[in-house]
């Protein structure tokens, strides 16, 4: 059926990219085209309504990274059709065309969209953070979820009890969840594999206990109420509109901010210890790499993303209770990192955007988006089991110097 095509063509990975984008079209047609109606207990299909500005918006975005990422495949097809690759102008090129599709967001979406978005960016940032001590130093740490709690709490209690702006309590909910890493990390760091993994597990359900039980300082299972929402130099105290779009900006700014920051740790020598360690570990001690000093940097820099990103959870929802911190966040959290492919920021934004939004879009299928979400996972771990992104490329390559001769 495909034999008019070239046959370098069906073997390169443009027939692969063209084969999973089908194939995930397939799977994501019913939540994107279609809803479910209840009519006197009658359930029936109908299509899903758009406004018309909104598919606008989305076909200029579409259409605008075409023109931009077309030109090469469309020149390869005549000839001998390399294997996929982006160059770094059309890597940077996509990143400024998604950030501007991004902020333009806000104009042509209603308060629950915007809502969504928000909640989706704080997560892709949380999954980075994790991605962090996971993907890049590799280890197993279950208790993540805590070092977001202990953030959240941060700002909520000081903005309730005294009166703390949110712009001020924002170092201090990324310098206790970094102290509180160090602590912690410091003595079960020296642990490895499974044992590892149960000790931050039980790490992590120590600090919900403590959550649940003071009830004098934390307010104990009714959590948090009537947290204070920030402000930007006024912007965000009008109305609700206003906030809502302001911490879809700030959402955004501080997904941006921790993206680079995991880029250029990723290339200094700090990030390669991490890597190295996420390889072999005994091979980076015998190298001369202070195995316990890299863990537990790699610890202390994702537990200050993670309370960052619960403080902006706190300042969005207003109110936090330990309800909001169970150990079935951390699972999510690594199932983003693990479909995403380890150490692979896009794939885990990707994974991360699916998990949080495909529940949401699929609400009106109440009663089998869990089902689907479920059948959307297995086949990912079937045909991807290395997840979306498997590539490993190295964090620095060397270049040769003009005139310089090599083997």
């Amino acid at each position: 059926m495909l034999s008019f095509l070239p046959p370098r063509f069906l073997a390169s990975s443009y027939a692969k990219i063209a084969g999973w984008t089908l194939v995930a079209a397939v799977i994501l047609f019913p939540f994107f085209v279609l809803q479910a109606v209840d009519h006197n207990g009658q359930l029936s299909l109908a299509p899903m309504t758009y406004r018309p500005y909104v598919l606008a918006v989305l076909g200029v975005f579409l259409g605008l990274c075409a023109v931009f990422f077309l030109p090469a495949p469309l020149r390869a097809l005549g000839q001998s059709c390399p294997d996929f690759a982006v160059s770094d102008v059309q890597k940077k090129g996509l990143q400024v065309l998604l950030v501007v599709g991004l902020l333009l967001l806000p104009l042509v979406s209603n308060r629950a969209e915007l809502d969504l978005a928000t909640v989706v960016l704080l997560s892709v940032a949380l999954a980075w953070g994790m991605t962090i001590v996971v993907g890049y130093a590799g280890l197993l740490d279950l208790g993540y979820i805590a070092f977001y709690a202990v953030g959240a709490y941060t700002y909520a209690l000081l903005s309730t009890d005294y009166g703390v702006s949110f712009w001020v309590a924002l170092p201090l909910c990324a310098l206790l969840p970094a102290a509180l890493a160090f602590c912690v990390g410091f003595p079960i760091l020296r642990l490895r594999g499974d044992y590892f993994a149960i000790v931050t597990l039980g790490f992590a359900e120590i600090v919900r206990t403590l959550l649940i039980n003071a009830q004098s300082i934390t307010g104990g299972p009714n959590g948090v109420a009537e947290i204070p929402r920030p402000t930007l130099l006024g912007w965000g105290a009008a109305d609700l509109d206003e906030r809502m779009m302001m911490l879809y900006v700030l959402a955004l700014a501080w997904a941006v901010v921790v993206y680079f920051v995991m880029r250029r740790l990723r290339v200094l020598p700090l990030g390669r210890a991490w890597e190295a360690l996420r390889e072999d570990d005994i091979a980076a001690r015998s190298l001369g790499v202070n195995v316990h000093r890299m863990k537990l940097s790699a610890h202390m820099i994702g537990a200050m993303i993670a309370g960052i990103c619960g403080a902006f959870f706190a300042a969005k929802q207003g109110f936090v209770s330990p309800e909001s911190f169970t150990f079935l966040d951390t699972a999510f959290l690594l199932a983003m990192v693990v479909l995403g492919g380890m150490g692979s920021p896009w794939g885990v934004a990707l994974a991360a955007t699916l998990i949080v939004a495909l529940p949401e879009v699929s609400r009106s299928f109440a009663d089998y988006r869990m089902l689907f979400f479920g059948m959307v996972m297995v086949l990912v771990m079937i045909f991807r089991p290395r997840g979306f992104a498997t590539a490993r490329r190295p964090s620095v390559v060397y270049k040769p110097a003009s005139g310089e001769k090599t083997s």
